[in-house]
């Protein structure tokens, strides 16, 4: 339920933008500064970042202390995530991230449906992989890769484990 949950839970630019606007992030900051600063954010929106000729990853660019008043905006507009008007949810990430819920769940109902003595261990591995997936954007994308391909390993597993139907009885 938790991995389940994890993958429901993915931080996007909504959520991003929620916690920018609730208060708690100006309130540590003041908190932790005086005086006259300005905040800068480094940012890669998928619509408006060109991609690095050398690493291939979205290149950061600098936003100004008005990206405050955009987040608000954008925390308000919450309601159309998962909707055909949810911009951001065209992006591939956000795809990837809605693939991971549907592949979990699939996962998980083949895991109650085979489950034995014999693979249980391997079963909690394979439940438990979403705890590898940590971050946003490329780093993301990376865990999700290296996640796929222990599920890959474990499957095999899983499947050298299994008793064939026609020993059953």
């Amino acid at each position: 339920a938790e991995n389940y949950f994890k993958l429901l839970a993915y931080k996007d630019e909504y959520e991003v933008a929620r916690l920018y606007t609730d208060g708690a992030f100006l309130a540590r900051l003041q908190s932790q500064f005086e005086g006259d600063y300005q905040l800068e954010f480094h940012l890669a929106p998928p619509i408006l970042s060109k991609r690095d000729p050398h690493t291939g990853l979205p290149r950061k660019r600098r936003f100004g202390p008005w990206m405050l008043r955009a987040f608000g905006l954008m925390a308000k507009l919450k309601g159309l995530r998962g909707t055909r008007f949810d911009l951001f949810g065209y992006t591939d990430e956000r795809r990837a991230e809605r693939q991971l819920i549907s592949d979990y769940e699939q996962l998980v109902d083949e895991l109650i449906a085979r489950n034995s003595l014999d693979n249980h261990a391997i079963a909690v591995e394979l439940a438990s992989l979403p705890e590898q997936i940590r971050g946003f954007g490329h780093v993301k994308e990376k865990a999700m890769h290296a996640a796929r391909q222990e599920q890959r390993r474990l499957r095999a597993l899983l499947n050298a484990t299994q008793i064939p139907v026609t020993q059953l009885g």
